[in-house]
């Protein structure tokens, strides 16, 4: 199968998590933050290009029973957006990856951001993503 590369969005009101991996490698990278502003699909597919993404994949918020969300319901607008810039897109389920990467950033003993938290829970939910398919 050819290589493929994929993009995770860990989509919220006022930030996004991007990270980025291919399928060769099967690592995902925590990639940036995007500031949710107006410019952010603009941003979304100029790192679509740039990186030649092949696939989005979309985290997909749900609450402990596993049922959807006020936030579901915005991510699932959001992705809408996305449908003309993105070449596939697919949700993966983020339960509980931005307590995660809050709480590997903690043991790594550096100052971080918010936005370091949604990059890499963005990288966590593409990670489980790839050893998913």
């Amino acid at each position: 199968m050819a290589k493929q590369n994929f993009l995770a969005l860990d989509v919220g009101e006022r930030r996004i998590g991007v990270a980025v991996a291919d399928s060769s490698i099967k690592i995902a990278i925590a990639y940036d933050t995007i500031v949710v502003d107006g410019n952010e699909i603009k941003r979304i597919a100029e790192i679509i290009t740039y990186e030649n993404i092949d696939v989005v994949v979309v985290g997909y918020p749900r609450n402990q029973s596993g049922e959807p969300t006020k936030q579901t319901e915005y991510v699932e607008a959001f992705a809408n957006l996305l449908v003309d810039i993105a070449p596939k897109i697919v949700f993966q389920d983020e339960s509980l990856t931005s307590v995660k990467a809050e709480e590997t950033l903690k043991r790594q003993g550096k100052p971080f951001e918010k936005g370091d938290i949604d990059a890499l829970a963005a990288s966590f939910i593409l990670e489980d993503y790839l050893e998913q398919h």
